[in-house]
């Protein structure tokens, strides 16, 4: 598995693994994505942003990952562990359900720790659906702590939960 920064090239099979990811959450009651989030919109300012990772094997991409430093305004009522100044925050964390279960997520994310670690961020930040109680046990275990939840009515009526990650502090 190499982790490498997706291109403009890789959108389609970007917005076709997040649509399984979506049916895969939906066939198990967990209605976190829909046909509003995410989009190919998204994922192509993310690409502009240089801040959308894809994990491949050969030529097929098995994940992706977005790392930034912007903070999106649903934070804004957060009360985070750390100051607001060199965080670094996840979103769209997805594996192709063919893949999961295989330590796709695993090497997203400690790619994701060494980056933050690599480049002095304070913390990792990032929230995940309350519905999903899988990613919720994963981030406990790799130390994140769980903080007040937000909301994405185009997304879910259920909150989502803050996480966050001390590093460099």
């Amino acid at each position: 598995m190499q982790l490498l920064k997706a291109t403009k090239e890789d959108i389609e099979e970007i917005v076709a693994l997040t649509r399984s990811c979506a049916r895969h959450m939906i066939s198990l009651g967990i209605f976190q994505w829909n046909e509003h989030y995410p989009s190919k919109a998204v994922f192509y300012n993310d690409i502009e942003l240089e801040q959308l990772w894809k994990i491949v094997s050969g030529s097929e991409i098995l994940g992706i990952i977005v790392l930034t430093e912007i903070e999106d305004e649903e934070y804004d009522g957060v009360t985070w562990l750390t100051e607001n100044a060199k965080n670094l925050y996840i979103h769209r964390l997805a594996v192709h359900p063919k893949h999961q279960g295989k330590g796709v997520a695993r090497e997203l994310l400690n790619f994701s720790e060494a980056y933050a670690k690599s480049n002095n961020y304070d913390s990792i930040r990032l929230d995940t659906f309350s519905q999903n109680k899988r990613n919720q046990k994963i981030y406990q275990q790799r130390g994140y702590v769980k903080l007040e939840d937000i909301y994405f009515p185009k997304q879910s009526e259920h909150p989502f939960h803050c996480y966050e990650k001390l590093l460099n502090v």
